[in-house]
């Protein structure tokens, strides 16, 4: 009993901590300074493709804080910062891995409960802790990857209507730099943005078309190589800018077209994968509300907590393997 009061109290003291850190990340606010900080230690680690002085680099480089020294130099954890941006955060690596080391602690303790309210053995209370503890740490990045994909597909809706309103600002006698201004302050997130980024930055002083790539670099987009390739080609051997928009915007706007076409004709799949994914466990929590004790043998012996680890894992494979299925590139 008193093992199970330390593991609930635990338990609620890893989530205030989760919570707090969650709190504390989004009263964070958009700093410019602490964006160019960021921005200019990316720049940094780029030895070749920066095109920063060897002292400016050193310099940003002494006063980079000694945790995130120490992330760079870690494979899997070098291009989190990157990923962030990707994903539209406004927090810093370290904030993401303090929610990451929250939510580990926490799904260890919530294993580690749970195999003890289940009388488990003392080898699958540590199986199950870890299990809990791995699924749970995956959530953050797991809501990584859905906003970036999710800002991706916002640009890439958004991005015809800039193309076009680039090739009008054109045809009415604007320059190319007014245009790109238009677009930053006219166009909502995350376009608008890009766009004035790149915009500031050659008022800078960087050419236009490098400010053009530097956007690159913040979204994952091929429609976007695609524009800053036009415009890269355009300057070098000249021709109608304003045409080469509209066609490239208007093809744009034929594969968004395609591509809700296939999410129609592939819905029926995508609505079979959430029912075979959902129906075990709905399955199970049924019979044994309806039958108390029928799943006893499933719970307590060791080769029917085999079955329902192998099982689980078995689900979430077939769930990724329908998914990989129905995603067609477009």
């Amino acid at each position: 009993m008193n093992l199970a009061v330390v593991l609930i109290i635990s338990f609620i003291a890893v989530f205030l901590v989760i919570v707090a850190v969650t709190l504390g990340a989004a009263t964070i606010k958009d700093s410019p300074k602490v964006e160019l900080k960021r921005r200019l230690r990316r720049m940094a680690r780029k030895e070749r493709e920066s095109g920063l002085s060897d002292d400016l680099r050193a310099e940003i480089i002494k006063e980079t804080p000694p945790f995130e020294r120490f992330i760079s130099q870690i494979v899997f954890l070098r291009n989190l910062d990157k990923k962030l941006d990707h994903a539209g955060l406004k927090i810093s690596v370290a904030m993401f891995l303090l929610i990451v080391v929250a939510a580990a602690l926490f799904g260890f303790i919530a294993g580690l409960y749970l195999a003890i309210l289940w009388k488990m053995s003392a080898i699958w209370i540590v199986l199950l802790a870890l299990l809990f503890s791995v699924a749970i740490t995956s959530l953050p990045f797991l809501y990584l990857a859905i906003l970036k994909n999710k800002r991706v597909q916002k640009f890439t809706e958004l991005f015809p209507d800039a193309l076009t309103m680039i090739a009008r600002s054109l045809r009415a006698g604007h320059s190319f730099t007014s245009a790109i201004e238009l677009v930053g302050t006219e166009v909502s997130e995350p376009v608008g943005s890009l766009f004035k980024t790149a915009y500031d930055q050659q008022l800078l002083g960087l050419r236009i078309n490098e400010a053009l790539n530097n956007m690159t670099e913040r979204i994952e987009s091929l429609d976007l190589r695609f524009f800053t390739t036009a415009v890269a080609i355009n300057s070098e051997v000249g021709g109608n800018l304003a045409e080469i928009l509209d066609k490239l915007a208007a093809t744009i706007r034929e594969r968004i077209k395609i591509r809700r076409q296939v999410k129609v004709y592939t819905a029926q799949a995508r609505m079979s994968g959430y029912i075979l994914a959902a129906l075990p466990i709905i399955t199970f929590f049924l019979i044994n509300l309806l039958h108390p004790g029928y799943e006893n043998p499933l719970l307590k012996e060791d080769q029917g907590k085999i079955m329902l680890i192998v099982a689980a894992v078995l689900q979430v494979v077939g769930f990724f393997v329908i998914r990989k299925i129905i995603n067609i590139k477009i």
